[in-house]
């Protein structure tokens, strides 16, 4: 075993080592299914571990799921293994998994979530029709379920959850300040948990699979990348994420550290809700895309780490389009196309997060400097927590409901299909959290999501990608890259998912 710098070393028990992981934000919530955030999902899963593998690129693989067999009419049957445990000890059972993904779906039996609305969009149920096997409904292709089910399916202690926290009432979320407040079946069980600073697991001795490299793992956060990267140059943790370009050179200069890298499927765009003036006009939209230069932005702000990018997904990405170019920055075009929107003179605010994307507040500023220097066109930025780009992200298109129409977002579309990075966006019906009402667009990507031959989805996925560059429901920025701060004794590579699984580490 591998020793680490940040590891607990002689103090821990056992015959393993420990590892210490430091993310851009601390989960705000204990519940593994009311939140969509990336560095929430990288501590929760480690103890409501997925059903199933997913292998970017390669697609979706055996894990606590053993087998499944599409039934037809909708319906796929999965089989799970019969010697899964939770953490306090009681069996899982197909019931426990069928009322998890009804309590993803379904606010009137559980917490609202927006797992239901982007991850799981076309699932419309499960039942259990055994111990062990159990009936999820869709109204996709099997293959789009696939990619659904197959990446946000977890599983809570139906009766455990129920006992303990009214987790079958509408709206009521698992919460708690204890290590007894968490049960799940995954490879870690939570030792110690101070609510929003850390969480220290260990490994679970019942792990129905192969026991994890690390017997303990801490989690921590900082919203700072200077202070995640000293973290790792000092040695109080050995993994961070997030790694700004500028802090790249400590690292590299540092004995027993070091960047890796990898091109994510997180693509970075700014929507423009088209509900509310001056974002209903095409040509408007159209022109805030010549106005901004996202290649220089990429070359400028983010030191080359990342690619700009005129559609919603990345390469990589299933129905991925390799014709469509990225917008060029034309200040000629973008004020022409403003006079021809009739909304010269048009003053917007870009609201912005810090912290959460690579340079996230310095690209923002960047692009609303470039929009602003339109003769026609008066543009300011306001960098807030995430917190606030979330919410006007799920706010829907209803002006009612929401004060921000333009904002900068993030989107990781880690199934590796493109209906995950339009379909929540974009869908009309049954879908409140939209950004963009656009009767075509919705409808090309519900006439994509019912076709079974993957050859034919594939190409309509890519048409679904061209509308989506010629409607500019976003200002299209770039896929940015995932810099990591590690040490060096740990075996690992960084996936495109942004996924960071302990035990796939060494």
């Amino acid at each position: 075993m591998i020793g680490l710098s940040g590891c607990l070393g002689d103090e821990s028990d056992g015959d393993g080592e420990s590892i210490t992981i430091t993310l851009t934000q601390f989960p705000d919530t204990i519940d593994p299914l009311n939140h969509i955030t990336g560095d929430y999902f990288n501590v929760l899963d480690h103890i409501y571990e997925p059903l199933f593998e997913f292998r970017p690129g390669d697609g979706i693989f055996p894990r606590v799921v053993e087998n499944t067999e599409v039934v037809g009419n909708g319906t796929t049957e999965l089989q799970l293994r019969d010697d899964v445990v939770f953490h306090n000890g009681d069996d899982l059972t197909a019931e426990d998994v069928a009322w998890t993904i009804n309590r993803t779906l379904d606010d009137d039996i559980g917490v609202p979530s927006p797992i239901g609305t982007f991850g799981l969009g076309s699932i419309e149920g499960a039942e259990a029709t055994g111990e062990t096997t159990l009936e999820v409904n869709y109204s996709a292709a099997p293959g789009l379920a696939e990619f659904e089910y197959g990446n946000y399916s977890r599983a809570m202690n139906k009766q455990w959850s129920i006992d303990n926290y009214d987790a079958d009432q509408a709206g009521e979320a698992v919460s708690g300040s204890s290590a007894d407040d968490f049960n799940g079946t995954g490879p870690y069980e939570v030792v110690e948990f101070t609510s929003g600073e850390e969480v220290v697991l260990e490994r679970f001795d019942d792990y129905w699979g192969e026991e994890p490299a690390f017997e303990q793992v801490t989690f921590n956060a900082n919203s700072e990348s200077s202070g995640r990267v000293s973290a790792v140059e000092t040695g109080e943790s050995d993994l961070t994420i997030n790694v700004l370009p500028e802090d790249v050179g400590i690292l590299q200069n540092t004995d027993g550290a070091e960047v890796r890298r990898v091109t994510s499927f997180r693509s970075i765009f700014l929507p423009m809700k088209n509900t509310v003036a001056p974002f209903d006009s095409l040509e408007f939209r159209q022109a805030m895309n010549y106005a901004v230069d996202n290649a220089g932005i990429v070359e400028s702000v983010l030191s080359g780490f990342g690619e700009a990018r005129g559609q919603p997904v990345s390469p990589g990405i299933n129905g991925f389009n390799p014709d469509i170019e990225p917008y060029e920055q034309d200040i000629g075009m973008a004020e022409s196309l403003v006079e021809e929107s009739g909304y010269g003179g048009a003053e917007i605010e870009l609201v912005a997060p810090q912290g959460r994307y690579l340079n996230d507040s310095a690209v923002a500023e960047t692009a609303a400097d470039q929009i602003d220097s339109l003769s026609n066109v008066n543009c300011s930025v306001n960098i807030v927590d995430f917190g606030v780009v979330s919410d006007a992200n799920s706010a829907g298109v209803d002006p009612d409901q929401f004060d921000i129409p333009f904002y900068m977002i993030g989107w990781g579309v880690i199934t590796g299909d493109t209906d995950y990075g339009v379909q929540g966006f974009f869908t009309i019906p049954d879908n409140p959290n939209r950004t963009f009402d656009d009767q075509e667009l919705s409808d090309a990507i519900l006439e994509s999501q019912q076709i079974e031959d993957p050859e034919e989805r594939t190409q309509k996925l890519q048409e679904v990608n061209q509308l989506a560059h010629e409607k500019c429901p976003f200002v299209f920025l770039h896929t940015q890259e995932s810099l990591y701060g590690v040490n060096s004794a740990i075996e690992w590579e960084p996936r495109e998912d942004e996924v960071v699984y302990v035990w796939e580490m060494e």
